[in-house]
């Protein structure tokens, strides 16, 4: 038997996460000491031996990584076969990291399976642990380029412009803790005159989090219309649909704020969330306490609506507890006084200009590590 690898014993280099790789290669001597390999690791190996049954098996399921050797017919070293096969590979739309192995590699062939879509490259005898840093290094590449595309997506889901009123100014921002987080904020035009001001933050982090973000988005959306008559039937919709669609453990908190100008009142559910911060033109404050329950631990809900005024020069900030509950040095959290400080002071500011004070000073006051998503919205009566 051909010795393929360097070195024959088992690898002691343990895989970060667990990877479903492709194996593709003519030789089953190849292919069982790289099942093995693989599994040593801890990831799973589906072999196949031709590069009809590794077009078969990639169309038929998803993995995470193809190695595949680039010569099938033993009596052709060209590299022709491989490079027809990575061609096949995309035709087919398969986006998977490739890794390519050959015994007859050189730098132009290696050029060439670049251009067809190969991630990386290796030459055969292989280095047990050089090629698992290599399958390990064109993972990390993919989960960053996956969480990249998450985040740009899920900034995409949020307000890209301020809502135009003629008696409000408003201002939002999410600072998600990783690249992509658990809370929402949206803005609904719900008549000439009324637009809802949403800010909810799901319970978890992450992935997880994000995808329930983006249900609740999406049963906002759907419903907004049962708001025309009655904000606290529109909310009661939205619990069931998110209800339906999340495990038990999850919920969220939710601030919604119905303005109408016509009559420069605000109308607001406070669902379990932070209170909101109304600061009034001569610096006296509010705070909008919770008026229910939060969204998704029970099929019914039901809820007591507030009402205020807002007169011009009033601030309105709703924001999540990733805010207020920042952490410092000294374990104090960063608290609702330091932004009702800031709200006075700077009251006479741009709302950005506010906003990105809050935010910086949050995260400043936090150090280096942010544990939670930064989101709040600012609105002033004008």
């Amino acid at each position: 038997m051909m010795i393929h690898a360097v070195a024959e014993q088992p690898s002691t280099f343990k895989a970060q996460e667990s990877l479903r790789v492709l194996v593709g290669d003519d030789q089953a001597d190849v292919l069982e000491a790289l099942r093995l390999l693989l599994k040593g690791a801890g990831h799973q190996a589906v072999t196949v031996d031709s590069p009809a049954a590794l077009l078969r098996a990639s169309d038929a399921s998803r993995f995470d990584l193809i190695l595949m050797d680039l010569n099938y017919a033993r009596d052709t070293t060209s590299g022709q076969e491989g490079l027809d096969l990575l061609s096949g590979l995309r035709a087919q739309g398969n986006t998977a990291p490739v890794v390519v192995m050959t015994a007859w590699g050189n730098i132009d062939l290696a050029v060439e399976a670049m251009r067809r879509g190969a991630s990386d490259f290796v030459q055969k005898p292989w280095d047990n642990a050089r090629l698992l840093e290599t399958i390990r290094k064109q993972s990390r590449k993919r989960s960053e380029s996956d969480m990249d595309l998450a985040r740009h997506v899920q900034q995409k889901l949020f307000p890209q412009r301020p809502v135009a009123m003629r008696t409000l100014e408003s201002t939002g921002k999410c600072v998600p803790a990783r690249e992509v987080g658990g809370d929402y904020y949206d803005y609904l035009a719900l008549s000439p005159s009324r637009t809802a001001f949403v800010l909810a933050d799901v319970s978890g982090k992450g992935i997880a989090s994000a995808l329930l973000m983006a249900n609740l988005q999406a049963s906002f959306r759907s419903q907004s219309d049962l708001a025309q008559h009655d904000p606290a039937q529109l909310l009661a919709a939205v619990n069931r649909l998110f209800y339906d669609a999340t495990p038990p453990e999850h919920y969220a908190t939710l601030f919604y704020a119905d303005y109408d100008e016509s009559t420069r009142t605000l109308c607001y559910l406070n669902c379990g969330h932070p209170a909101a911060i109304v600061v009034r033109e001569d610096r006296t404050v509010e705070r909008l306490e919770s008026t229910t329950t939060v969204l998704g631990l029970f099929p019914k809900w039901s809820a007591k609506q507030g009402r205020i005024e807002l007169r011009r020069g009033d601030t309105l900030l709703l924001y999540s507890d990733g805010v207020s509950e920042a952490g410092g040095d000294s374990g104090e959290e960063f608290g609702e006084e330091r932004l009702i400080g800031l709200l006075q002071a700077m009251r006479h500011e741009t709302l950005d200009r506010i906003l990105d004070r809050i935010i910086s000073s949050v995260q400043s006051y936090s150090g280096a590590h942010q544990s939670d998503d930064i989101t709040a919205i600012l609105l002033r009566a004008i």
